[in-house]
């Protein structure tokens, strides 16, 4: 049974030894974090009975992670490459241009890299530092505030950090044992929303429409050369996707069994027609990443960095690629939480910064306009219109708790929440490792710092 285990593992080990690897490597080579405490804390830690059997090892001079049952089945990799962060490799193949000497300079650089999130010598980082934020990180935040993102039974189970800004400025914080204002954390489908922004700056640019076409050629019987770039932001697309977490489904298979993600987003046929349903996708963000790489030129990974990261001081920030080079745009972006927070405060100002528009006029408001076939909860861009599941269908939380009605979010697997509120020049970042099992919402902690300020 072992042997046989060992020569051809089933779909679902692969799953959760390519998922381990990649988790690992991520937060090693990203945040400076111990292996071995990720993998208690972030895999072994959350139930699943496979995920406890799993076993690491590291090659930190190449910048890859192995990982399998037991240490020995399930063939799980990952490799650490400078300035694109960690990538599965389903197929087993390491990076043909990767360079063990820069994989070793990268990692040991990570120590400086974190002390003053994303600075290099000579860049005049501890001036910038010095400054307030979110120009520099000089912070001054409120006791009553910081009494309430204190409060375990609002902050909620597995919380690592937590940002509130009003007008513009961090008034709150917390950091749990382990973690700190340096420590790039994993955003999980915040990214989705960053993605939305990256396609806006080149409709700004001029170099993408909104309603083009996604790339599909036409061809008898087959519909979706009507899908638009409009269409995969509202989640409108029909594509088949199946984005349940916890077993085999499309979303594992995707992030954890395919070299080339948006290849295999790109295969699905049509469930419905274009345009008729909204359907949440992972499949569709990865695809809107391919689009934004190809119009982008030099794989966009600089222009990520320098058109948006750059201007906003997001200087911890990176978002990840698949083995095949793609932005994992719906899943893999880390930063510290004070960058996260840097995100949602453009989104509060319209795609505005240093008054300098990034976005397209209107942009914001597209990406917050409900998508009809959503039932209200779903934005055009990328973003929820009601923070957390609802109870029941159609059920809005954030009206239950009094949040303004022009609240939305960013939201992320295992509890990341980014709520914005322009009307109360609020936004409340909120990062951990909670799963869904645990029924934990965030509007009782935002709910509980709007009363606070008057």
């Amino acid at each position: 049974m072992i042997g046989w285990l060992w020569a051809e593992p089933p779909q679902l080990l692969r799953v959760a030894a390519n998922y381990s690897a990649k988790i690992v490597c991520s937060n090693v080579f990203l945040a400076g974090r111990d292996p071995q405490e990720v993998l208690r804390s972030d895999i072994q830690s959350t139930g699943n009975p496979v995920l406890r059997l799993m076993r690491v090892s590291l090659v930190r001079e190449r910048g890859l992670v192995r990982a399998g049952l037991f240490g020995l089945i399930g063939d799980g990799l990952a490799e650490y490459r400078a300035g694109a962060g960690c990538a599965a490799l389903p197929d087993g193949k390491l990076h043909a241009g990767a360079d063990a000497a820069l994989v070793r300079t990268a990692a040991q650089d990570t120590a400086p890299m974190l002390a003053k999130p994303g600075a290099a010598a000579g860049t005049g980082a501890t001036a910038i530092d010095s400054l307030t934020w979110p120009d520099g990180e000089t912070v001054a935040t409120d006791a009553n505030l910081d009494h309430l993102v204190g409060d375990d039974g609002l902050a909620g189970p597995g919380v690592r950090a937590i940002v509130v800004v009003h007008r513009g400025r961090i008034v709150a914080e917390r950091y749990t044992a382990g973690f700190s204002a340096t420590t790039p954390l994993l955003g999980w489908s915040m990214t989705k929303t960053v993605t939305a922004g990256l396609i806006g700056l080149l409709v700004k640019d001029g170099r993408l429409s909104l309603e083009q076409s996604a790339g599909w050629p036409a061809g008898p019987g087959d519909a979706r050369d009507r899908i638009t770039i409009a269409d995969l932001l509202a989640m409108s697309s029909g594509l088949h996707f199946d984005e349940a977490y916890g077993a085999l489904s499309d979303v594992t298979r995707m992030l954890y069994l395919e070299s080339d993600m948006a290849g295999f987003a790109r295969a699905q046929p049509l469930d419905h027609p274009v345009g008729a349903v909204w359907s949440y996708s992972s499949g569709t963000a990865v695809i809107l990443a391919r689009i934004f790489q190809d119009a982008a030129g030099d794989n966009g990974l600089s222009f990520v960095r320098e058109r948006l990261f750059a201007p906003l001081g997001m200087r911890s920030a990176t978002i990840e690629t698949d083995a095949h080079g793609t932005l994992v745009g719906s899943s893999y972006m880390y930063a510290v939480a004070r960058d996260w927070a840097r995100y949602g405060q453009f989104l509060l100002q319209g795609g505005v910064w240093h008054g300098q528009s990034l976005l397209p006029s209107g942009y914001v408001n597209m990406m917050v306009t409900p998508v009809a076939a959503s039932s209200g909860q779903y934005g055009h861009g990328q973003v929820w219109l009601w923070g957390s599941a609802a109870e029941k269908p159609g059920e809005n939380p954030d009206e239950a708790y009094g949040l303004p009605g022009d609240t939305f979010w960013m939201e992320g697997h295992d509890g990341q929440s980014i709520a914005v509120i322009p009307s109360r020049e609020f936004v409340i970042v909120r990062l951990g490792l909670t799963p869904s099992s645990s029924r934990y919402r965030p509007q009782p902690l935002v709910q509980a710092l709007l009363r606070a300020v008057t």
